[in-house]
């Protein structure tokens, strides 16, 4: 019978990939079109997770996670369905706050990890109309989207700590795993989503979550991406339908993962994340579900400037609330979403379609841009507003054209030249004390003087190197010199890549005309010897291991320990070991390079990792932490290299990969075909 479910499972995958669009670049740009102008949305984390609010057995830090951190039996964590019963929920003034407070789309749980429907499902019984409630809370948000102009998003848990068939089972509970089916699991989370995108009307995104347990995998995911697009051609998918995300950094680190953009959590990428598609998601206060003892929210200016920092990144942001019990916004929430809806009537301009800065870094704030015509609208975010009145856009070879502040479009600001900078002359009083803007409108598109961008797959040679300069502004030329001396406008011009094979010190600059008008960037390459291979005639597949127990909080000298067991695996990962706690494994072995060259290295787990090639630590992944990869290049010669890799589980969830690949290509899983002992 199980065989039977498989292939069942494997056909409605194997159809879905068949009637899946197939899209260019230029045709997910347009899919990708109003959610990346939208910028800015509304991320709603509501479920059962809400009648305690946060407290249980005299602790009071919990929320969503509640049933995992408590560790509560399902049969009793079941007991909080008969006493849902938001009265006070109004579909249409969740969506009118979200909407005056500037956003444009929102993301609600449909189903949070404790598994728990907040739909009319038709595939558990464990829904919203089995609550006192009894009223489709996902029907009527709907709806209200629809009659408010806002797009309806779904979010939905891949991890099911309540479905019998959902693997792997938690590590302190005592239901027996014995009979469960992940295969028929899945089957049954198709379904669910077949309905959320058959019954509701069109939806914007489908994000995904809960994908890092070690039962989910490429193809389960790839097969859910298909679904979605073959039912909602239109439909945007975040990147947590697949493996291979780096952490709560949210960008998938392995190629040809399914998913649409990325998404970092509670942080903002420092220089943001250029060619992708990226939303930072993050809370208002502490926690993602309601806690009635969390009263640590962010202040309004702060929530005011993340959205520009973020914006002017090229990146989007979701900002979450926990709804109550009783079904409201916590009164501190709705005075965030107030404040923002104020600063975003005024200044949405400088927020909604517009694009990433052009320039590095601003000493005052944060920069977004509009072309329009033959014009660039620069808008000028200023957080630290200039006590002289005289607001300097640094590096800008454009003519201004007019400047004017936000607050007030009718009175134009003088601007004037100052060497390579614009000078804007503002009033003595910020209009804003969050965030003022200042429109600049510029001829033509923006041409900043920034340093050229040195780009390689690596520093050490053993194979030539190939490595390409680049300017964000098309106006300017980038002169280079490879003996270290500083560029000049006899040096040669750069018009393609330059390939490097011996001992260099690559330096450019960026010129308008024939003068020089940016820093010098500078690289230095060094040819290397790539550490020799081994001569093991006698060589197996696999890698051996050995396990141990103990409560660490790094990875331990293992040398020092008696090992519990060993064994033999033929792939680097700890499935094997399902949902164990306070172990450690020390894996040891081969792997063999094909050739000769630079390899990059990227170790994940959770919680901590070493790497060690040829006896030389190679990557310290080191600590407690959730599923998060290091990486590290090691030059190779081709054959066998020793390897070995300590891991340590703490508590909770458990992972471990490793990922390869020349220098300058996409990492991969190293693959049991170069694994021995």
């Amino acid at each position: 019978m199980k065989s039977l479910l498989v292939l069942l499972v494997l056909a409605l995958a194997a159809h879905a990939a068949q009637a899946a669009p197939v899209e260019t670049k230029a045709e997910k740009d347009a899919r990708m079109k109003w959610w990346k102008e939208a910028r800015f949305g509304l991320f709603l984390h509501w479920g059962l997770y809400a009648v305690p609010s946060g407290e249980w057995d005299g602790k009071t830090n919990y929320a969503e996670w509640i049933l995992e951190e408590a560790h509560i039996p399902v049969s009793q964590y079941e007991h909080f369905e008969g006493q849902f019963n938001p009265t006070k929920f109004n579909a249409d003034k969740f969506v009118t706050m979200a909407k005056n407070a500037g956003m444009k789309y929102i993301v609600i749980t449909t189903k949070h990890h404790e598994g728990f429907n907040m739909f009319a499902s038709k595939y558990s019984d464990y829904n919203i109309m089995n609550t006192p409630f009894h009223r489709d809370v996902m029907k009527e948000l709907a709806a209200a989207c629809k009659r408010h102009g806002l797009k309806m998003c779904w979010y939905h848990s891949i991890m099911d700590w309540h479905h019998p068939d959902y693997l792997p089972r938690r590590s302190w509970e005592s239901r027996s795993a014995e009979g469960a089916d992940m295969d028929r699991y899945v089957k049954y989370l198709h379904n669910e989503v077949s309905q959320l995108l058959t019954d509701y009307g069109p939806i914007g995104v489908m994000w995904f979550d809960g994908e890092w347990e070690s039962t989910w995998n490429h193809e389960y995911g790839q097969a859910l991406y298909d679904l979605c697009r073959k039912l909602q051609p239109n439909v945007i998918v975040n990147n947590r339908v697949d493996v291979g995300r780096s952490g709560l950094a949210g960008m998938s680190t392995e190629n040809g993962t399914a998913g649409d953009y990325g998404t970092p959590e509670q942080e903002i990428p420092a220089q943001g994340i250029p060619d992708s598609y990226w939303e930072t998601c993050m809370t208002m206060n502490d926690h993602w579900g309601y806690n009635k003892n969390d009263h640590d929210y962010k202040s309004s200016k702060d929530l005011i400037q993340k959205l520009v920092d973020i914006a002017s990144k090229g990146g989007n942001f979701l900002l979450n609330i926990g709804p109550t019990p009783t079904g409201e916004f916590p009164p501190l929430a709705q005075e965030r979403l107030k404040d923002l809806g104020a600063w975003t009537k005024v200044n949405g301009d400088a927020i909604y379609s517009t694009d990433a800065s052009p320039f590095p870094t601003l000493p005052w704030g944060r920069c977004t841009t509009r072309a329009q015509g033959g014009h660039s609208t620069l808008y000028l975010n200023v957080f630290d507003w200039p006590a002289d009145g005289k607001l300097v856009v640094p590096g800008i070879g454009n003519k201004a054209v007019r400047a004017y502040a936000l607050a007030n479009r009718k009175m134009a600001l003088p601007v004037a030249r100052s060497g390579s900078d614009l000078v804007v002359d503002v009033p003595s009083a910020a209009p804003d004390p969050n965030c003022s803007v200042v429109a600049l409108e510029v001829q033509g598109l923006p041409v900043v003087y920034e340093q050229p961008k040195i780009t390689a797959a690596t520093e050490q040679i053993v194979q030539p190197v190939r490595v390409t300069l680049t300017v964000g502004s098309p106006t300017l030329k980038i002169h280079y010199t490879l003996d270290g001396s500083t560029p000049a406008a006899g040096s040669p011009v750069y018009t393609g890549p330059i390939v490097i094979s011996d001992d260099a010190t690559l330096k450019a600059c960026s010129f308008d005309g024939e003068n020089p008008v940016s820093d010098v960037a500078s690289e230095t390459f060094t040819k290397v010897t790539p550490s020799p291979a081994v001569d093991r005639p006698d060589a197996k597949p696999g890698l051996a291991y050995a396990e141990y127990e103990g409560d660490w909080d790094d990875v331990p000298d293992f040398g020092s320990l008696v090992a519990a067991d060993q064994g033999t695996m033929d792939t680097i990962g700890v499935d094997k070991w399902g949902q164990k706690e306070h172990f450690g494994l020390l894996i040891s072995g081969l792997i063999k390079a094909p050739q000769d060259g630079v390899y990059e290295f990227n170790l994940g787990s959770d919680d901590g990792s070493k790497l060690w090639i040829d006896g030389k630590l190679a990557v310290d992944n080191g600590g407690v932490h959730s599923l998060s990869g290091k990486s590290a290049s090691v030059a190779l010669a081709a054959g066998y290299h020793t390897v070995q890799i300590g891991y340590f589980n703490k508590t909770g969830g458990l992972g471990l990969r490793l990922a390869w690949s020349l220098a300058g290509d996409s990492p991969a899983p190293v693959p049991a075909s170069a694994l021995f002992r």
